[in-house]
């Protein structure tokens, strides 16, 4: 599963978070597609993912629909204090 954060308050970035944001980059400009026959995920696994992931809480997910494709969009409260939004692709 990808993982795609933006960041409404911006401190320094630790490496490893730096490294992760360049994984995550071509979901975020939509270079990834999805693989023929892949499975939908649920919002709950896309929340499981998310929490597993930043190890934060929960503050709102949403349901939403770009290019025929549905994404969740999940907004995390992170355990240094930061509002961050993924949004999960359902056709993982």
């Amino acid at each position: 599963m990808r993982l795609v954060a933006g960041a409404f308050k911006m401190k320094s970035m630790s490496l490893s978070r730096w490294l992760l944001s360049l994984v995550l980059l071509p979901v975020a400009v939509g270079f990834a597609s999805s693989p023929v026959g892949a499975r939908e995920i649920t919002v709950q696994e896309a929340v499981d993912q998310v929490q597993r992931e930043t190890d934060g809480k929960v503050l709102s997910v949403q349901t939403m629909e770009r290019n025929k494709r549905k994404i969740y969009h999940i907004k995390v409260l992170t355990r240094d204090g930061q509002v961050k939004v993924f949004q999960i692709r359902a056709n993982q």
